[in-house]
């Protein structure tokens, strides 16, 4: 049988204290005298005592942790290294603050049966959108949060980038080389999308590259489309499919740096070279961008940027500092090698 787990009654009765003192010990160590406080302590050592620190934050209302809400499984987040970026930049505002980061992934498939069971004092809510259930239950909750890759809330703070424009900034490139049969790569929007369209940074980026045809006499209608997780493999096995096709595109545009790695192995797997025969771009650029061969032609959001940015609004608003400010940051297209003219002979 386990041993009973030692109480701060055995402390005080080893201590020959009061409870209130072993609280105090532990608590407001300014409140009693030194020699007793070390009495405490090493009575509490030797009984392996440890104070219910989340009990006492729980009673008086904080947690001292800030919860990121999270729209897929851990396993898919983990493996798409944006989140690893963006974490690293919330995390560099909780050390310094003073919060511990708590991942919070839908629990059996929601998110929104996930909201009560985090111990937390706010969310970074990450591709939501603001007409969902789980936006209405942390407004029911009285909980902060900040929106992220979502479209705006007028009671919450926002961070998002500049989608719309940095998307029609690497198609009219495209287009401006000479590319008009174009396939866009997309982030599949999940199973509301038939009904509802795009929304956010999706319904943003499928925006920006309208505009970009609109000035060559083009429409979202001459593109064509395909939509796959973000993952390699995924982005591997929609450009297959889109390479079957007859009069296969000479430009993808993958709405993610993953997508576009998994359209250039697939590219490279069936012969066809980047960016001679077939040219590729990304969104996001990700540290392996730079050095993935053929390095590859991407749209640089500031991730670890919106990171920090979304930490630092939440523990305001926790704080009760918040103005509830929307704040959107700026893109740019970083040209590398995995774009060229077409083919003269393919398009």
């Amino acid at each position: 049988m386990r041993s009973r787990k030692p109480t701060s009654s055995d402390v005080a009765a080893a201590a020959g204290v009061s409870r209130s003192a072993v609280s105090f010990a532990f608590n407001n160590p300014q409140r009693i005298a030194a020699g007793t406080r070390q009495r405490i302590l090493d009575a509490a050592e030797k009984l392996g005592y440890t104070p219910n620190t989340l009990g006492r934050m729980l009673q008086a209302g904080t947690t001292n942790s800030i919860g990121v809400l999270l729209p897929q499984r851990l396993a898919q987040v983990l493996e798409n290294p944006y989140y690893s970026r963006f974490l690293m930049g919330a995390g560099q505002v909780c050390d310094q603050e003073g919060y511990t980061l708590l991942l919070t992934p839908p629990l059996r498939d929601s998110v929104l049966k996930a909201i009560p069971y985090a111990a937390v004092d706010g969310f970074i809510v990450c591709g939501l959108e603001v007409d969902r259930g789980e936006v209405a239950e942390l407004d029911r909750r009285g909980i902060p949060f900040v929106l992220i890759d979502s479209d705006r809330h007028e009671g919450a703070p926002s961070v998002e980038v500049d989608d719309r424009g940095g998307a029609a900034e690497v198609a009219r490139y495209l287009l401006e080389l000479g590319h008009r049969r174009l396939a866009v790569l997309s982030i599949d929007p999940g199973p509301d999308a038939a009904e509802r369209g795009y929304r956010g940074p999706l319904a943003r980026r499928w925006a920006g590259i309208g505009d970009a045809l609109g000035d060559f006499g083009l429409a979202l209608s001459d593109v064509r489309l395909a939509e796959a997780p973000v993952t390699r493999t995924d982005g591997y096995r929609a450009t297959v499919d889109l390479m079957a096709l007859p009069d296969p595109p000479t430009a993808i545009i993958a709405l993610s740096d993953v997508l576009a790695y998994g359209a250039v192995d697939a590219l490279q797997e069936l012969a066809i070279d980047v960016p001679s025969e077939v040219s590729v771009t990304g969104f996001d650029d990700l540290a392996e961008s730079a050095w993935f061969r053929p390095r590859l032609t991407t749209v640089r959001q500031p991730i670890v940027t919106k990171g920090r940015m979304a930490a630092d609004f939440l523990i305001s608003a926790i704080r009760g500092e918040d103005q509830h400010p929307h704040q959107m940051l700026g893109t740019s297209l970083i040209i590398r090698d995995s774009t060229g003219k077409p083919n003269l002979t393919g398009g």
